[in-house]
């Protein structure tokens, strides 16, 4: 058996910082995180799936439903009226930590524009009618799309070469 053993000083002091970068990435995963998130934001704008399929457009019963109760409509999927005052594209936030990053929202209809929602799927009102009262087509915002994946490798990147260069 051969061994063969390097000792360079430069080398350890890399591999070191290397090492301890890798036990607390936390600076990278919000890097990350605001990526997604920017990512996110922007494909409402453009009003595509992070698979780059278009959304689904609001129904013209959706529209006139929202001017019968004298309300402005914006025709654009998931621009809606405001209940609360906080549209949907603003709702998002992020949390971090040394091996993960989270983007989410606490809009309570998220889920519904994400995944759809089939006609009386959450049962019926009081006067009996269905809740939803029509079909609601999935809408997804969340996701990882093929920039994202670039952007993500890119960061690495970029943290990677900076923990090198020191």
């Amino acid at each position: 058996m051969i061994t063969v053993e390097l000792e360079d000083a430069d080398v350890e002091r890399i591999l070191a910082r290397l090492s301890a970068s890798l036990s607390d990435m936390s600076e990278v995963m919000n890097e990350i995180g605001e990526q997604l998130e920017f990512e996110t934001v922007k494909r409402f704008e453009d009003g595509v799936a992070p698979d780059g399929t278009p959304w689904a457009p609001k129904s013209p019963t959706t529209i006139a439903a929202y001017e019968r109760r004298g309300q402005t409509v914006d025709v654009r999927p998931l621009f809606g009226p405001n209940v609360d005052g906080q549209p949907l594209r603003t709702s998002f936030f992020r949390d971090y930590g040394p091996d993960f990053v989270e983007l989410g929202t606490n809009k309570i209809y998220s889920a519904v524009m994400q995944f759809g929602a089939a006609k009386g799927a959450f049962g019926t009102d009081a006067r009996g009618g269905s809740i939803p009262w029509g079909n609601i087509p999935a809408r997804p915002f969340l996701g990882v799309s093929d920039q994202d994946r670039l952007n993500i490798a890119a960061i690495v990147e970029e943290w990677l070469e900076d923990i090198v260069d020191g």
